[in-house]
């Protein structure tokens, strides 16, 4: 047996019926979700598109305002620590997607490259126990990928009713939606996808806004952001991108006034209107290829990366293209984060950096080390992150100082960002290497 069990297709409890929709007071006429607001730590408004998700949910990729910043009254434990855990479920195959958490469910994608298989997990929420395992696409692995990366990596998204999940398979970027049983309602090509240079994989979440759910897809031979409509999966607008290899997952945010697309990479930082796809303002900046997923504030918008060059950079989301600061630091893989007048992220060198977000004055620095992907998140006033040898810090947000509340060791590998609901963070983890490789998702409290 491989680094994973084995991945099947297996049979759903009787007593773990899906009731989300229900529990939730979600109609069918649902307006959209995850699509971000204004990133002061606390939600000041919602976008167009958006519907406000119980407090205690977490449905996509940086959470329910796009931030990364959790729900008013979510608490973590300020000393993480593994042995303390509600549950921890085995999670087989490998993947970096993070957990997505409904009223009673926890869903993930997984991969494993060896049975030649990518999957949708769902778990029960309140144990851990395993739902299903709906395997999506057998065969059509690519051949290469970078090491770091998986055959996983995109964050499912849920709307309420449904789970959308994507993947790189069969030479195209392949967008499924399931139920919340794990049963598949459809599979859409969204673009061919075979990168003739930098064959690193693929690592863009879906995005869910108004009655759509959006999806990037760019690598050399061609490039698209690709909007389909949710219940049937038909295409609804297709924006070309720049022919160029890039990673990051684009975000909806309320900032200058409107809804505003946003996404980096291509050596642009670029807006989009999402009801449409038509562009609204791009600006030179940043580099050829970027991960990270941008952060703003109500007027500005930040983005890092990447490959070839290094660059963290402040854009006026106005329009007018106007670059308002930058400098030469580097977050690739990892996002960052934003809290009132303050931008942190943790660049690939291991340095945790406070910036101030008007002037990209340095406000403080402090050597974490290690090697990062996973993204900081905010929950009350603490900074959580953790790098990809599982060492975790706790920090103070709003300080003029670094001042640390606990460090950690929590796993020998993390590469998922945490998802924080309640009084509960959900961590994706890996003990071992090789064949003894094995991942975990664990509920620490």
């Amino acid at each position: 047996m491989s680094e994973s069990s084995q991945l099947e297709n297996t049979p759903i409890d009787s007593a773990c019926t899906r009731r989300v929709a229900l529990k939730s007071g979600l109609g069918a006429a649902m307006a959209g979700v995850c699509a971000g607001v204004e990133s002061t730590g606390l939600a000041q408004g919602t976008t167009a598109g958006a519907l406000a998700m119980p407090a205690d949910q977490w449905w996509c990729w940086r959470g329910p305002r796009g931030d990364n910043t959790t729900a008013p009254g979510a608490q973590a434990p300020q000393q993480p620590d593994p042995s303390k855990v509600r549950w921890a479920a085995d999670v087989p195959g490998r993947g970096h997607s993070s957990p997505v958490v409904t009223d009673d469910a926890i869903y993930l994608t997984t991969g494993d490259k060896q049975q030649q298989i990518q999957a949708v997990l769902g778990f029960e929420r309140a144990t851990g126990k395993p739902m299903f395992q709906t395997v999506v696409h057998r065969g059509g692995i690519p051949a290469k990928n970078h090491p770091k990366n998986t055959e996983a990596s995109p964050t499912v998204a849920f709307d309420g009713q449904s789970l959308f999940a994507s993947f790189y398979n069969s030479d195209a970027i392949q967008l499924t939606s399931l139920t919340t049983d794990g049963k598949i309602r459809w599979t859409k090509k969204i673009a061919p996808f075979d990168p003739q240079r930098y064959q690193f994989g693929y690592g863009a979440s879906p995005l869910l806004y108004g009655d759509t759910v959006i999806v990037a897809s760019e690598m050399d031979l061609g490039a698209w952001l690709v909007a389909l409509d949710r219940q049937s999966g038909k295409e609804m607008w297709r924006t070309p991108r720049p022919k160029m290899i890039t990673f990051s997952s684009p975000i909806v945010a309320n900032v200058a006034g409107r809804d505003q697309l946003l996404i980096s990479g291509a050596n642009l930082v670029c807006s989009y209107d999402p009801s449409n796809g038509r562009m609204l303002w791009q600006t030179p900046a940043t580099t050829a290829a970027t991960c990270g997923t941008m952060v703003w504030n109500s007027t500005h918008v930040f983005a890092s990366g990447g490959y070839p060059d290094s660059q963290t950079v402040c854009v006026a989301a106005d329009g007018s293209g106007k670059v308002q600061w930058s400098n030469n630091q580097k977050c690739y893989e990892q996002s960052m984060l934003v809290v009132g007048n303050h931008l942190y992220g943790v660049t690939d060198a291991g340095v945790g950096h406070c910036w101030d977000v008007s002037d990209g004055r340095v406000i403080w620095r402090q050597r974490l080390g290690g090697k990062w992907s996973s993204s900081p998140v905010l929950v009350g006033d603490l900074i959580y992150a953790f790098n990809e040898s599982g060492d975790g810090w706790v920090f103070e947000a709003g300080r003029d100082r670094y001042v640390q509340r606990s460090k950690v060791r929590v796993a020998d590998e993390v590469f998922s960002t945490p998802t924080v609901v309640g009084d509960t963070m959900y961590l994706r983890v890996a003990n071992g290497s090789g064949q003894s490789r094995r991942e975990k998702l664990l509920a620490m409290i």
